[in-house]
Formats: structure tokens, sequence, C-alpha cells
């Protein structure tokens, strides 16, 4: 390998290893008050929730649900609606913590064992 060849190969992978990758600091989102906006029917849903180490409790068009929680790591959980009204209800959702910044994170999320995921960004308001 010529002197050149082995110059431009080194620059490539020290430029390659000075990517940053997007922060995720999941600790500071296990707990506290956030809103999540999605549309639903053309129109922008705001669902507010708040969230302890070992519960969830979300509100919605003027109705709360809670839910278990089981952290799998910082980034991961399981949620499990504690007061199920159908079987989609009894479903767990597993949410995985993407990225964070400030105060916000962005999150996949879908039914336990699904292959079909959806993607979010929720904001700590407390």
């Amino acid at each position: 390998m010529s002197i050149y060849k082995g110059l431009l190969l080194g620059i490539f992978f020290l430029l390659n290893n000075c990517a940053k990758a997007p922060e995720r600091n999941c600790k500071k989102f296990k707990t506290g008050t956030f809103e999540f906006q999605t549309l639903l029917n053309g129109e922008l849903a705001t669902t507010r929730f708040v969230r302890n180490d070992s519960i969830e409790i979300d509100y919605f068009q003027g109705k709360s649900d809670t839910s278990s929680i089981r952290w799998i790591n910082n980034c991961e959980c399981v949620l499990k609606n504690l007061h199920p009204k159908n079987r989609k209800e009894r479903k767990a959702l597993h949410l995985k913590i993407l990225t964070t910044n400030k105060d916000t994170y962005t999150f996949e999320y879908g039914m336990v064992g699904a292959s079909k995921k959806q993607q979010g960004t929720a904001k700590k308001i407390n």
C-alpha cells in the first residue's frame, strides 16, 4: 500500500470515528410528567402522562389509564394496562427510547412481539 493510500485511509477512519452518536441519557426520563402529541383523525391530540419507577398514568381526552412499568434497561420498558377494557388493552406495550435531548426524547413503541413499530417524541414538562 502506498503512503498516499494509507494516509487517505487514516483520514477516512479519523473522520468516521468523529461523528457524534445521538445522545441517550435515558435515566432522566424514567420519572416525571410528560406530553406526547400525535395526529388523530387529522387533528393534533395531546396525551399527558405521569410516570414514576413502576407506574404510569395517562391522561387523554378527559380519561385516565394506569399501567405498570417494567424497565428492561435504562432506555426500554414494558407497559401493561392495569384495568384493560378489552382484549387489545390486555396486550403489553414495548417502549424504547432512541435519542434524548434537554427536555425531549424520541421513542419507538408497539405491542410486545409485533414487528410494526411507531415513533413519537415526548416532552418532559415537570
